[in-house]
């Protein structure tokens, strides 16, 4: 995935960037173990959650936001405020999700009222101080000897920004609360998105109008966040009034892409974070898991579930899944054995919904991290049922994996693509689609 999960060239990027642009053994991996956000009281949510629906707000505060000084070059043109609002599991449960909301100081100069990001970050790790809401304050936060993260997103954020588009970001549910992030959860990370967009609207004096205009939007974990938030807004958040969704770069079938990525050095961030997520989510997993993985694949998930993205893949540089398991098979043929694992991982693929508004999906044919074929079959089954979608597959790009891959290098055309698209849907010009010929 983008962040390769998470290479240190992330942590370049992302410095140079906000420079720039202003239970498998005890303790149990699916527990999350005790983190900077235990003794933050604001990460806390109430026992028992207040009432109210999801994108109900529990609390907010204004945030610093790193290099946000007003009126100065080269900063971030934004007020920040920090909140928590009510969201929903993967379960359709209650649960509490914190965020940011990034206020424009510029005008919004385009057709109509202020437009509403809601944008979907990429991968951060699973630790609680990996949150996006943590992050934003800061150049780069390290927890010796190797947890390093940086917001790497601030590029795509600054844009929208200078543009005068509000922007909210998603913690994702479990990233900064105490409860274990899902990582590519298909439900959960697209009903934070979504819940996201209504806590926004919800704050005082936050810039817009009644009913602004909604765009969904993400790469890489954030394309699968954003393009399930495409498709479950119908029927989740229907009063939304959602334009649009950007995908770029997304996971859509996280078996597969383990399955894909055998060989490559992010593979064990990857595993270690989808496994806590699922042992976390469904229960009925955990024998399996217990009984499946070895020592190592059992200290991966330990490991995992503290720390930010590159540390993982660090400390943990083993790039086949057979060597995490106590039967030396790779972890999917472990998966397709196992009706639990493998119902709980059918669950997570995009594809089963229909957005109601366009999609624009960037994947480059070449990607090592997030691949092609499967994000093109969703494109076509979205098709089958009559979305608008513009699928730009990126041919240029050769296939390179090492420190920067061609996932890491595809976010940046596709980015300047991405935001004139989502110029087009704001002005109401009719959607373009190449569903008769996609790529």
């Amino acid at each position: 995935m983008r962040s390769r999960i998470r290479s240190c060239t992330a942590v370049l990027f992302g410095a140079l960037i906000a420079v720039a642009g202003g239970m498998v053994s005890a303790p149990h991996a699916w527990t999350q173990p005790p983190a900077q956000a235990a003794a933050d009281d604001f990460y806390v949510p109430p026992a028992p959650l207040p009432p109210g629906p999801p994108g109900a707000i529990v609390r907010a505060q204004p945030a610093s936001l790193l290099l946000s000084a007003p009126g100065q070059p080269g900063v971030v043109p934004a007020i920040s405020t920090r909140m928590m609002y009510l969201s929903t599991d993967t379960h359709d449960t209650p649960t509490a999700v914190t965020g940011t909301y990034l206020q424009p100081l510029l005008p919004w100069t385009g057709p109509g009222d202020r437009p509403l990001v809601a944008y979907a970050v990429g991968t951060q790790g699973q630790g609680d101080q990996c949150a996006p809401s943590k992050v934003l304050s800061q150049l780069v936060q390290y927890q010796p000897p190797f947890d390093v993260i940086a917001e790497y997103d601030v590029l795509a954020l600054y844009s929208l920004l200078s543009r005068g588009m509000a922007v909210v970001v998603t913690d994702y549910h479990g990233l900064g609360t105490p409860e274990m992030h899902d990582f590519l959860n298909r439900k959960a990370q697209s009903y934070a998105v979504l819940d996201s967009a209504r806590a926004a609207q919800q704050l005082p004096n936050n810039g817009l109008g009644p009913r602004p205009p909604v765009i969904a939007y993400g790469y890489s974990q954030g394309g699968m966040a954003s393009a399930g938030a495409a498709e479950m807004q119908p029927s989740y958040a229907p009063e939304l009034n959602m334009r649009g969704a950007y995908i770029g770069g997304p996971v859509v079938d996280p078996e597969y892409f383990i399955g894909f990525n055998e060989g490559q050095p992010s593979l064990s961030g990857a595993v270690g974070f989808t496994l806590n997520g699922i042992a976390a989510d469904y229960p009925e997993t955990r024998p399996e898991l217990d009984a499946e993985l070895n020592d190592a694949g059992k200290a991966l998930m330990r490991d995992a579930a503290g720390k930010c993205a590159i540390a993982v893949s660090i400390d943990n540089p083993q790039r086949q899944t057979a060597q995490f398991t106590s039967s030396g098979q790779p972890l999917t043929t472990v998966i397709d054995r196992s009706p639990a694992l493998s119902q709980a991982f059918a669950d997570q693929r995009i594809g089963g919904g229909t957005p109601s508004a366009p999609v624009l999906i960037a994947s480059a044919r070449n990607d090592e991290g997030a691949p092609f074929a499967p994000i093109r079959d969703v494109a076509a089954a979205w098709c089958s049922r009559g979305v608008p979608v513009q699928m730009d597959a990126n041919s240029q790009l050769p296939p390179i994996s090492g420190v920067v891959g061609t996932h890491d290098l595809a976010f940046f055309p596709s980015l300047a693509a991405s935001q004139m698209w989502l110029t087009d849907r704001l002005a109401a010009a009719p959607a373009a689609s190449n569903c008769a010929a996609l790529p």
